[in-house]
């Protein structure tokens, strides 16, 4: 098998950089726009045999040295008792949205086994069919995340109306991230049961908190959730990543993860110095540099190798997920170029 990838997650030495695309199955590719003709986003989320197509697709047209399984951050949301929509232009809807301590009491925590075992199988098939090929990533939404889109009810551009209840009512907010750890947690570990053999955990709205209130109302949430897998599953790797980091780069270390994902506002270098180079770091390419033409493409590729210094660690990503828009050609030239420049000689 090509274990480029996980050992990279361990900070063991590699022939080349591992890479793999956040988003790597999606609307830039016509295979997947093709079978979202015949079946809706959720559709294919909840049907093992779509979920493993989609989830097989970038593997075999990029040669990504990871595959992430298709599915969505908000799936066990959906079986924690809230109505969830994809409504074309919007974006997720979750009904009713939580705002009160009644709402909150309302939500169950699933059990994976019995709630979602349409995840639980598309794993499962999806080991057999990579096996001797790649590994395969599993992913969950971190608390402080979920929890936005819970109690507003959609995306947002700032989250106002979460923060607004998390600052008018901490005990409400309080009870609603417990909850969702909770949910979280067990969802994690049963994935990796299933046979996913790292996680990652998207916060992608933490950036919107400054460090006090990422301090005090995020982090503790998914360090306990980080700590929970990793006592359960030390060999597996967990990656953490941040939309919006910079400035809470040092508290989201405290979290506990194996491996950091960077946004492309950071330096790689520079930020990997200021962890310490003590742990695995992922990323971190602009998603828009995409749009460049090869050349410059390859010389955006080359200045993230170098500033990764060929260290033990590093997993090429982009800093956020992949457009819809992207030029398919250049995203297979994208793992092309990492694989090629980072390749050790002899290896």
């Amino acid at each position: 098998m090509n274990d480029q990838f996980l050992k990279a997650c361990r900070m063991q030495e590699t022939d080349y950089t591992p890479v793999w695309i956040m988003r790597q199955a999606g609307r830039y590719l016509q295979e997947y726009r093709d079978i979202q003709k015949t079946a809706d986003f959720l559709t294919v989320c909840k049907t093992p045999d779509l979920t493993v197509d989609v989830t097989l697709q970038p593997v075999r047209i990029l040669d990504v040295d990871a595959a992430i399984l298709f599915s969505d951050i908000l799936t066990p949301v959906e079986k924690m008792g809230m109505k969830l929509q994809f409504i074309k232009g919007k974006g997720p809807v979750l009904d009713p949205p939580v705002t009160s301590m009644q709402a909150v009491e309302r939500l169950g925590v699933p059990d994976p086994e019995d709630d979602l075992p349409f995840v639980l199988e598309s794993i499962r098939i999806l080991r057999g069919e990579l096996e001797g090929k790649v590994p395969l990533i599993g992913f969950c939404g971190a608390p402080f995340t979920l929890a936005c889109y819970m109690i507003e009810g959609e995306t947002s551009k700032d989250y106002s109306g979460a923060k607004r209840l998390m600052f008018q009512a901490p005990h409400i907010f309080t009870a609603l991230m417990e909850k969702i750890t909770e949910t979280i947690s067990v969802y994690a570990d049963a994935q990796i049961r299933a046979g996913v053999q790292a996680v990652q955990f998207f916060d992608t709205w933490a950036g919107l908190l400054s460090r006090k209130d990422y301090s005090r109302y995020a982090l503790p949430y998914i360090k306990k959730a980080i700590s929970y897998v990793k006592k359960k599953h030390p060999k597996v790797p967990v990656i953490y990543y941040i939309n919006g980091s910079a400035t809470i780069l040092d508290l989201m270390q405290k979290a506990g993860s194996t491996v950091i994902g960077l946004d492309w506002r950071h330096d790689l270098d520079t930020a990997w110095q200021q962890l310490g180079n003590k742990v695995a770091v992922q990323g971190n390419l602009d998603p828009c540099t995409l749009f460049l033409p090869q050349d410059e493409l390859k010389k955006r590729v080359r200045d993230i190798l170098k500033k990764a210094g060929g260290q033990p660690g590093h997993i090429f990503n982009l800093g956020h997920g992949i457009l819809p828009a992207t030029p398919r050609e250049n995203a297979i030239a994208l793992v092309e170029m990492v694989h090629k420049m980072s390749r050790k000689k002899g290896a």
